[in-house]
Parts: structure tokens; C-alpha cells; sequence
């Protein structure tokens, strides 16, 4: 995995999200990051280790693994610019099918069977 800087890791998130309409998924995973680079061990506990600032730790893969620590003061710029570019490279999705058609559809079916009994007894 590559830790880059902010700005950095914006540009290269960019690229993926261009090149994966055409290539296939991206993934983004964002957690609370407090510096450990080792796992804390099941037996005992990590004594003394306090983490000075709350990081956040933003991931983004499509099989090239890219990676940045935001501080909890930048993490509001970075959300912003992260929005915008999804914004801007979300225009290739479907749009859903609305299911309010289906739902009449469906309950004119059901009220026919009803209609048809009632004809018959009169």
C-alpha cells in the first residue's frame, strides 16, 4: 500500500474513478487511525500508548492499493473535495426502474380475480 500526501492521494483518486467505468469497481474505506503500524496483541496490553492527535486513515483500491492520514482538522477539506469528486464522476450510472408502476400493476391483478367472482353470483 502507498501512503501519500493529501493533495496526492486526490489526484490518484481521480484516475481510479476515471479509469474504473471502464475497467470495473473501485473500493474506499475510511477508520479511525491512531499510528500503530503492528497489531495490539490478544495476550496483555499495549501500556503507556496514547495517540497525540485523532487521524483518519482514507483507502481507496481497484487492485492498486493507495492510501493517505488526515488529520481530524483536515478531515472536513478532504470530505469536501472527496465529495466533489464523486460528484463529478458519477455520470455513468443507471437510473433505477420506478417501482410505483409495478405496485399498480400489481394491485389491478389482484382486483380483477374479485371483480370477475362478483359478476358471476349476481
Amino acid at each position: 500500500m502507498v501512503l501519500l500526501e493529501t493533495e496526492h492521494f486526490l489526484t490518484e483518486l481521480t484516475r481510479l474513478s476515471q479509469k474504473c467505468p471502464l475497467s470495473g469497481s473501485m473500493f474506499i474505506t475510511l477508520k479511525k487511525y491512531d499510528g500503530r503500524t503492528k497489531p495490539i496483541p490478544r495476550k496483555g496490553s499495549v501500556e503507556g500508548f496514547e495517540p497525540l492527535d485523532n487521524n483518519c486513515l482514507f483507502r481507496a483500491t481497484d487492485g492498486k492499493k493507495i492510501s493517505t492520514v488526515v488529520s481530524s482538522k483536515e478531515v472536513n477539506e478532504l470530505q469536501m473535495a472527496y465529495s466533489n469528486l464523486l460528484r463529478a464522476n458519477m455520470d455513468g450510472l443507471k437510473k433505477r426502474d420506478k417501482k410505483i408502476k409495478s405496485r399498480k400493476s400489481k394491485a389491478v391483478q389482484r382486483r380483477a380475480p374479485d371483480t370477475l367472482l362478483s359478476q358471476t353470483n349476481h
